[in-house]
Order: C-alpha cells, then structure tokens, then sequence
C-alpha cells in the first residue's frame, strides 16, 4: 500500500496504540512497523494468533512476558569479543529466565493454543548458561566468591591483608603519643591506599610516602612506612582480584557470543507472542474481534462480473473515537459496488469513510477491529483514500489540483479487489463542472466493479446513484424535529445537505439564514422537504422495524422458555415414572424375598417334624440295641480296637467308621470324648467312637473318600453339596434336603459349594442357612477350602 493513503487514514495512530500495549522494545518496534499484508494464509494467520492471545488472556488474564530485554545487540557484540559487564550479563540471564518461564507457562495449555503454544516451543531453553551467570553474579550485578576458587582464594586473603592494614593504622590513631600530630582519628584511601591525616606542621615526626595535600594544604595524607608492605600486597591482591574478574567476564561473554543465534531467535519469538498478547490487550480495551477475511474472487474480478468479496461492518466503531464512536453497520459488495454518502455538514461522512478503510487496513495487518464478531472483510489488494485538505503552497498546487492528482494515482493504480474512498469527490471548483466530472469518476469504478465509498453534497450524485445499476445511495441522519445530526447511518436513501440549518446551529444569525433561504430555487426547497419527510418515514419504519424486532425477540425467548419448560416437564414425567417403576420393582423384590421366607419357615416346620419323628425312631431302635438281646460278648479284636482308639494323638491317620474314608488328626478332646480331624480340605469334629487308628489302607482296596453312611442298608451322605449351575428355586429345597440327611447322619461339619458367579445363589444359601434350626453356624470357606466360593456349616 501507498504510504500517502496509511497516513490519510491514520494507521499509523493505530500503530502507536497497539505500542503502548507491549511489554518490551522489540515487541514496541515490530507493533510500530506493522503494515497490511498481501499473503491471505499469513493474514489469517496473524488473525488466529490474536484470537488465541484473547483466549489466553481469558484462561490466565496475569500472564505476561516477564523481565525480558532486547539483548541483541549486546549479544552479537560479544559475539565479535567484547567482554560484557556484569550489569548486562545479569539482563542476559533474567531474559533467559523469562523466556523459559514463558514457555513453560503457554505450554501448558497446549490443547487450546497451538499457534502460540508452537511459537513458545521454538523458545530454546539455556539452562546451562543461565546457571553459569547466575553462579558468578549476584542480583545486584556484582561478582560473587563462587565465580571461581581463584577469585574466592584473592578476595579472603585481601580481607585478611585489608584487616591488618587497618589494625596497625587504627593503634597509630589511637596512640596517645601520635594524638597531637593527627589531624583527625580517621583512616581514609587515597589512590587505593590506606593513608592517616597528619598536621602539616608535625610531618616529620612519622616516617612514610605523602599519597595527597588538602585544599587548604595543613593536612597531609601519609601512608606509614610500616604499613607500606601491607599496602603493596593489597594493591597486588586488587590488580590480581581485577584480572580474574576480568577472565570470568570474558569467559562468560564468550559463552555468550556462541549461543547468539538461539538467543536473538528466542528474543524474536518472545517479541512475535508480545505482540500477539498486545493484540489481546488492545482488543480487551476496544472491544474487538478478528473478523473473518473473505478470499477474493480472482476469476469474477478479472472478468468484471464481481470483485474481491463482500465487505460487511456490523456495528463497527472508528477505533480512534473509542467510545464516543457511533456504531456503523454497512454491507458493500453483494448488490452493488459504489456507494455514495449524503447528509450534513459535520454529519459524521468522513468518519464513516475513514471508518470503513482503517478497519480493512486493520484486518490487512492482522488486528482485531472495534465490531462484532459477524462482520467480514476482503481481502483487498490496496486501500486507497483521497481525504482532507491537502493544498501545497511549496509545489504551487491548489486543493483541487492536489485532489485530482491524487485520483489520476488511484484511478491508474486500483484493481477490481481494491477499495476506493472518496471523500467530497469533485469539489473545489465549478459546482456544474465539479458534479459532472464526479459523476464521471464514480462510473468508471462503478464499471471495473471496483468497491468505492464516496461523500458529496451533490444532487446529482444522488440521482445518479438512485437510477445506476450497482451504486447505491445511503444517508447519514439528522434528527427530524431539532435537525441535528445522529450520526447513524441509513442505506436505501439520500440524505439532505441542511447547510442552512446547520449554519444557523453554528451561529450565523438569523436574518442571513433567511435571506439564504429565500435565494433558494422552489425546487430546491421541495427537494429538501422531500428528503426531510423520507427521513421522517425512514425513522418511522425504522422505529416500528425495531418494536417488531423487540416483539419478535421477546416471543422467541418466551417460545425458548416455554420449550425448556416443556423438556423439564418431560424430564420430570420421565423421572416420576423411573421412581415409580423402581418403587415398584423394589415392592416387588420385597414381596419375593417374603414369600421366599414363608416357604422356608414352612419347609423348617416340616423339617422339624421329620427330626423329631426321625430322632424318636432313632430313640426306639438305640433302646432295642441296648437291650440284651443285641448285644455281643467283646472279642480280643474290638479290645484292640478301643485300645489303639485310646492312644489316638494329634497328627496320627485315623479310619472314619461311618464314612469308610481316611483322615488326619487336627487335635483330641479326651475330656469331652471328641476328635477333630481333616478329610480332605474339610474340617470336621467326630466323637472319639466314630474313629479308630489303623494302619493306611492300600491304594487298590481303599473305599472312596467323602462318603459319610448311617448304617448298614441305608443310604450314602456326602460331606459336601454341590449347587451350581442350579436354578434359584432348586437351591433351597436341595439344601433343605441334603441338611436333613446330613443332621441324621450325624455329621458335624458340611461343605456348600455354591461358586462365584454373581453371588445370587451365594446369598440364597447363607440367607437360609441364617435362620435353619438345623444349622449351628456357618463362615465363607478359607484359602485351601476355595474361598468364597464356598460356605462351611457347622451343624
């Protein structure tokens, strides 16, 4: 772009405030030398990164850059060899600081930001250097002890020496002897050495070399002799100290200096995301947004069917009026090209020309513009401008030949995809002359579909852009009843000039205003009343556009309403009936589980009846083999027997007699006459009786294990119950069924085997078991009896 139409309008005011946004020299410059951008992938580009800056201030609104400085040029000197002073090295070593805190503070949110997040882990990390400098200077800028053993080593024997020095020379001020030849009892420097005062008039009465003379010559400042050895190691620790210090700093410059590329690219990605967040900044402050660039249509545009976009401004405001700025809303492109703008002096015409080109140089150049966020703008080639007053005394022109000068520039140089702003166009001269060649000028652009903007008071601009396929005229309006300007603007219509009235608003008085009016053709007069009751109606409509407008929005937002009460009424339908369902459904396990109980109470009653049926049996048939008549005369083998049942001890293989099976020995009750032992991986407590200690029977006549008879003819127990795969139904009457055979079987202890599964027969079993009268108790099996899966019953 032609730096003549930035200045017309005024970018570079723009660039000043986006400066005072940013937090560094290098960020400041590069926000002072921005310019509208040809390429539409890197104006988007800039774009997003100041969309991303806005919502990185949203999600951290403290970040900032940190202390970091332009260092570059100190960089690069250091890297020719200059040695660096410790101020600088310090500033070099915050910056690298800053620059790693930056990057690790955007990183972090990598997932929303990924063009600054990009940006920030290109900055290279320095840790080894930053450590380096750190190491050797401290915050104030001065070189600390650790920089090197050598300089820790000089810097405590010079406080040594520098202790000496001035405890020899504190006993010679102090002496009482030397009071009347000492000036004052001070020990001072003098070209870095240690010197006393000494009265003119006494210096021969101590020996040594005179360093300085007083202004009024009756002091003198003599280093003692005695001290004079003291005083040349000092100086030599200090020439030493000076050295060394001087080889750190050039080490370290050297350091520097080799890592000048990754720095000076560190400090230009910190002042590209310095920018960026001033964007952020600056668009937080004029309320802006990034609009969306609209690509240009280069085949209609070449072929004058069409030109490069639309360009639409929703309530855009001019960004150097903050917020005494009246909204703007526009729309060119689309059904016409050219637009030509009417209205009042001091109306706002030029405002809402400067307006529309700042804020498409604006986008050009990657910057949020004061609008909202539904506003687009195209790309345009260039921006041209022919505003203001630009008479030249120095080159003899006048305000005309400067205009039409400047519009041979643009007319020779615009394209169908540049944006043409005229401002008062044919003016200055000849008002016949000056309206037909106006006209003129607006049709030649008008027919290159170029996009033009033009200002005039001129009547026949207004015809002409009322009857011309592609112009359109638009009005800035004036209040109907005071005749002020509004400043708002209306497409559709041509606005009325109102000089005499604005004249007579500024102070002209009044007879000259009336004679004025008087000189005025009829037919201007109709014309201005004409456009005045347009005026009138189009703020009629307008006023009525808006109360249907507020209408409509306030019936949508009672539909809204109304539809979100209609789904929390749907929801809360849809929860009573889920509540319902689940109360029913909780009555109904409820009921089963009660039912279930019934049936089991019922079947424990039965059982009890059959034990007490069984067991008076049991008692009928003990009696009759007690009796006489059952009973055998012992032989030596059943002596044996009870003998060897005797010496029973706890780990000894004993013989269940009932269960015809193998079993160990846990321990002995002799007490109460019982026996615990291991059958397998069950547990069981026997009666001394019931067992007796033999020798192992052999493989192939041993009986099987686990098998538990109640005597010769009846039937076989198990000493376990296996349930699954069993419906919930079957659990409970096999279990009821194999608990009474087991009670009259005499067993102790019982394995259910019921599995793991979803613990649905699990539960049945030790429900049941909790309230059987035939039941002792009951506990989940261990490890070696299979865990949970598994319940042992006590009987």
């Amino acid at each position: 772009m032609d730096q003549r139409d930035l200045e017309l309008l005024e970018f570079h005011k723009i660039r000043e405030i986006l400066a005072g946004f940013t937090s560094f020299s290098a960020s400041r410059q590069l926000a002072l030398d921005l310019l509208p951008l040809a390429d539409e992938e890197e104006v988007d580009l800039r774009l997003r990164q100041s969309a991303e800056a806005r919502r990185l201030l949203s999600l951290s609104p403290d970040i900032n850059i940190g202390e970091v400085y332009d260092i570059r040029d100190a960089v690069a000197m250091a890297s020719r060899g200059k040695v660096l002073e410790p101020s600088t090295l310090l500033t070099i070593r915050n910056t690298l600081e800053a620059a790693r805190k930056l990057r690790r503070q955007v990183t972090n949110l990598s997932d929303d930001l990924p063009l600054l997040t990009a940006m920030a882990g290109d900055l290279i990390e320095l840790d080894q250097l930053q450590r380096d400098i750190g190491n050797c200077i401290s915050p104030t800028g001065e070189l600390m002890d650790t920089a090197s053993p050598r300089l820790a080593s000089v810097r405590h024997r010079m406080r040594e020496v520098r202790q000496q020095l001035l405890t020899h020379l504190e006993a010679i001020v102090r002496s009482p002897r030397r009071q009347k030849i000492i000036q004052e009892p001070i020990i001072t420097e003098r070209e870095g050495r240690y010197v006393i005062p000494i009265k003119v008039e006494w210096r021969r009465e101590i020996k040594g070399i005179v360093h300085d003379v007083s202004n009024t010559g009756a002091t003198l400042f003599i280093e003692p002799w005695t001290t004079l050895d003291m005083g040349n190691e000092m100086r030599e620790l200090v020439m030493e100290e000076k050295h060394e210090i001087d080889r750190i700093l050039a080490t370290l410059s050297s350091t520097v200096g080799a890592h000048e590329s990754e720095i000076c690219s560190n400090i230009e990605l910190i002042a590209e995301i310095d920018l960026a967040l001033a964007k952020a900044r600056y668009a937080g402050e004029a309320g802006a947004i990034e609009p969306d660039i609209v690509a240009p249509d280069r085949e209609a545009a070449s072929d004058g069917d069409g030109q490069g976009g639309v360009l639409r401004l929703v309530e855009a405001r001019h960004p150097l009026l903050a917020k005494k700025a009246v909204p703007l809303s526009i729309e060119i492109g689309r059904e016409f090209s050219a637009l030509v703008i009417t209205g009042p002096n001091t109306g706002g015409k030029t405002v809402a020309l400067k307006t529309i080109g700042l804020l498409s140089i604006m986008a050009r150049a990657g910057l949020p513009i004061p609008a909202r966020s539904e506003s687009s703008i195209p790309l345009f080639d260039a921006v041209f401008a022919d505003i203001g007053d630009e008479q030249s005394i120095e080159h003899t022109l006048s305000t005309f030949s400067w205009h039409i000068g400047n519009i041979v520039r643009i007319i020779n140089t615009a394209t169908p995809r540049s944006l043409v702003l005229l401002d008062e166009l044919g003016t200055n001269t000849d008002p016949g002359e000056g309206s037909a060649l106006a006209r003129s000028i607006l049709l030649h652009f008008a027919a290159q579909r170029t996009m033009t903007v033009a200002t005039t008071h001129y009547t026949e601009l207004k015809a002409l852009a009322h009857s011309t396929k592609g112009l359109q005229n638009a009005a800035l309006d004036v209040d109907p009843t005071t005749m002020t300007p509004t400043y708002h603007l209306t497409v559709g219509i041509p606005g009325g000039s109102n000089a005499l009235t604005t004249a007579s608003r500024l102070g002209l008085p009044e007879q000259i205003i009336t004679r004025a009016r008087d000189m005025l053709t009829r037919g201007t007069q109709e014309l201005d009343a004409l456009l005045t009751h347009l005026m009138t109606e189009q703020q009629s409509a307008e006023s009525l556009r808006r109360s249907l407008d507020k209408e409509r929005t306030e019936a949508e937002q009672r539909n809204k309403e109304l539809g979100t009460r209609l789904r929390q009424l749907e929801e809360d339908r849809g929860r009573i009936l889920r509540d319902t369902r689940d109360q029913i459904v909780r009555e109904a396990s409820e009921l089963r589980k009660e039912l279930r109980e019934a049936e089991s109470q019922l079947r424990k009653e039965r059982s009890r009846e059959r034990i007490e049926q069984a067991k008076k049996a049991l008692a009928d048939a003990q009696g009759q083999l007690d009796s006489g008549v059952w009973r055998s005369r012992p032989t030596a083998e059943a002596g044996d027997a009870a003998a060897q049942a005797g010496s029973i001890a706890t780990g000894d293989t004993v013989w269940l007699l009932e269960a015809a099976s193998p079993a160990t020995v846990l321990a002995v009750h002799e007490e109460r006459g019982l026996v615990e032992v291991l059958v397998g991986k069950a547990k069981m407590t026997l009666s001394l009786n019931s067992v007796e200690k033999r020798m192992p029977t052999t493989a192939g006549t041993a009986r099987k294990p686990g098998r538990i008879t109640s005597g010769p003819g009846t039937r076989t127990v198990s000493l376990e119950l296996d349930l699954r795969g069993k419906r919930a139904d079957e659990v409970e009457l096999a279990l009821d069924d194999y608990l009474d055979s087991a009670s009259l079987a005499n067993l102790s202890q019982v394995r259910i085997i019921h599995g793991y599964g979803t613990g649905t027969v699990r539960q049945i079993v030790r429900d049941m078991l909790a309230s059987h009268p035939l039941v002792l108790s009951f506990r989940p099996g261990e490890q070696g009896e299979g865990g949970d899966g598994v319940t042992i019953v006590s009987m």
